[in-house]
């Protein structure tokens, strides 16, 4: 961690959510690139309930394309904001199972695809934190080094 991050709240092993004016700033981190969207969905529903209090009852397919890294993470969280918005699901367990890049004539196209265990968000059993209104492209990035994978986003509250 750099020493302009501080840390707001820490879900060990999964994400840090960092000072930011006024949205939600997540620093996620991942072993694997499959790791580091599994953790970036959990933050994205941990942000809104305690996901350790959602219990995997509905099992949801989830697949987006995107055109590199940046927009792929973006499109994955905002599919799975849409489990939320549409059918009032939160998520406490996500799992990816593919991720692969194809060439499309020109272009480079990131097919990723995974499942979301979750339950309809009942405010008297999942503690509601901050509402998010959609992921942003503000301060995205995704990183690999040595020790494995991180993504930096802000969900718009």
């Amino acid at each position: 961690m750099s020493n302009e991050e501080k840390v707001i709240y820490s879900f060990p092993g999964v994400y840090d959510s960092l000072e930011h004016t006024g949205d939600v700033y997540i620093k996620v981190k991942g072993s694997n690139i499959l790791e580091l969207f599994e953790n970036s969905g959990i933050a994205l529903f941990d942000t809104m309930t305690d996901v350790k209090r959602v219990k995997g009852v509905l099992d949801k397919v989830v697949e987006v394309d995107g055109f590199d890294l940046e927009n792929l993470l973006y499109r994955w969280l905002e599919s799975l904001l849409i489990l939320y918005y549409s059918e009032g699901l939160v998520c406490g367990k996500i799992v990816v199972n593919d991720l692969h890049v194809a060439r499309v004539n020109d272009d480079l196209l990131y097919r990723i695809k995974g499942r979301a265990w979750c339950e309809k968000f009942d405010p008297e059993k999942h503690e509601p934190r901050v509402e998010v209104k959609s992921p942003t492209y503000s301060l995205m990035r995704i990183l690999k080094d040595e020790s494995g994978w991180t993504a930096y986003f802000v969900l718009d509250i």
